[in-house]
């Protein structure tokens, strides 16, 4: 019993500064703060009974990162085949209360609206590409991953990546600019 205690600790120690990165890759990709809470806490328990494999990878949070967006790639396929589609209300639409306003150094209510307004448009923007541009796309762009981690993350080839990332970019561009958003 004391020998699974220490390397509980010594998981949480080895796994706790990749928390955040993690997190954040969840959430560009369910957009969404539950599912990617979610997400990280599936592929904490997934790979909990693979720890002694993660101290012999040199790079742990490349690998974390690949597991996780593999496991959002199973997940977002077995959700494709199911009949219907889960609605959630975004912080902003569940928060609001009419007629209160508050004080505030920050923009005014019209720069808000047309802010979320673009943020409503890039989001649906993004949904219209393909799950791998999309991901290529947040991963690089968003996220701030180099191709090389990318290509760690998804075991896509660079090229391939290059290739997506300018097809999605295109894309967005494309789909953007017929609104007049950008």
């Amino acid at each position: 019993m004391k020998s699974d205690e220490i390397s509980q600790v010594e998981f949480a120690e080895l796994v706790k500064p990749h928390l955040d990165p993690l997190y954040r890759l969840a959430f560009r990709l369910t957009d969404s703060t539950a599912d990617a809470e979610d997400l990280v806490q599936d592929v904490l328990v997934k790979v909990y009974g693979r720890r002694d494999e993660i101290t012999s990878i040199a790079a742990p949070r490349a690998w974390l990162c690949r597991v996780l967006y593999n496991h959002f790639i199973d997940q977002a396929r077995r959700l494709t085949r199911r009949r219907f589609k889960v609605v959630s209300l975004g912080a902003s639409e569940a928060g609001s209360i009419p007629g209160v306003e508050l004080a505030s150094d920050r923009p005014g209510p019209a720069e808000d609206t047309d802010k979320e307004l673009d943020i409503r448009k890039l989001r649906a923007a993004l949904d219209q590409l393909s799950l791998k541009h999309r991901a290529v796309v947040l991963m690089h762009d968003a996220e701030g991953y180099k191709l090389e981690e990318i290509q760690t993350i998804t075991g896509t080839p660079v090229g391939t990546l290059k290739s997506r990332l300018h097809r999605a970019r295109a894309r967005l561009r494309e789909l953007l600019s017929d609104d007049g958003t950008f």
